[in-house]
């Protein structure tokens, strides 16, 4: 009720009654939703809180991922997400992503009082990772100019249903790439750099200071490089089985023409 009455009422409300209605900062997603909203936010449509360190704020597809411990950010961090959601340039962004990664993230924030170890790749998919690293380098010279970082690429064996997933830098980690260790399996090698395209493209979009998600810019850049545009890829199983040493070799032969 208070989301729908905050967006009906945006042009009138004023962000510090709201909160004072509140009785103090907000306590769930949909309060904090209503706060940004108040202070301009206007392509998100939902908002989910989350303990992951690894990307304190992120947005895709009209939902907004947000650190808890963001819920008792100051005003002017919270006008930060909003401007790195609606900034109309990259500079903007740039500028507003700063001020987000400096705001400290309590550690009571997580269960345990201590964040949960980063993921890493287990070391019978270290060469696959090392394939996949080499096909990075040279999808960057071909189709980015060399310009994107080096980031890390992982192998991940508790990816299920996403097939990849960029992850952009923060103050707990640098930026990197993760791509499912069961989606290489279970589709082959051509699927999974198409994956790792996809994914770079988003890398290419964080590091020209541009909206992570799938909108416009993506879908050009998409077919400027010569993959798929849609955000969800339907590709056919075959039967899994075990990665074989040529699946490997061909990783690693990371040569494009």
């Amino acid at each position: 009720m208070l989301r729908s009455l905050t967006r009906f009422f945006r042009p009138f409300v004023d962000p510090a009654q709201l909160s004072l209605a509140l009785d103090g900062p907000p306590r769930t997603a949909d309060q904090l939703l209503a706060l940004l909203h108040a202070f301009g936010m206007r392509r998100i449509e939902r908002c989910r809180l989350t303990r992951n360190r690894a990307v304190m704020v992120s947005f895709r597809d009209g939902e907004l991922r947000v650190h808890q411990g963001y819920l008792d950010a100051p005003v002017d961090v919270l006008r930060a997400i909003v401007t790195f959601v609606e900034g109309k340039t990259a500079a903007e962004r740039r500028r507003a992503r700063a001020i987000i990664l400096a705001h400290p993230v309590r550690r009571q924030d997580h269960p345990g009082g201590a964040p949960r170890r980063a993921p890493r790749t287990h070391p019978e998919d270290d060469a696959l990772a090392a394939g996949l690293a080499d096909w990075h380098l040279a999808y960057n010279l071909r189709f980015f100019e060399g310009k994107l970082r080096e980031i890390p690429v992982r192998v991940s064996r508790r990816m299920k249903s996403r097939l990849g997933h960029y992850t952009a830098a923060s103050a707990s980690g640098p930026a990197e790439i993760a791509i499912s260790r069961r989606h290489v399996v279970r589709h082959g090698v051509d699927e999974a750099l198409h994956t790792l395209l996809h994914e770079m493209v988003h890398q290419w979009q964080d590091e020209t200071g541009q909206p992570i998600d799938h909108g416009p810019l993506f879908r050009a850049k998409a077919r400027e490089v010569g993959i798929t545009a849609a955000a969800r890829r339907a590709v056919s199983a075959r039967r899994a089985r075990k990665l074989s040493r040529e699946d490997a070799l061909r990783l690693t032969a990371a040569r494009v023409a």
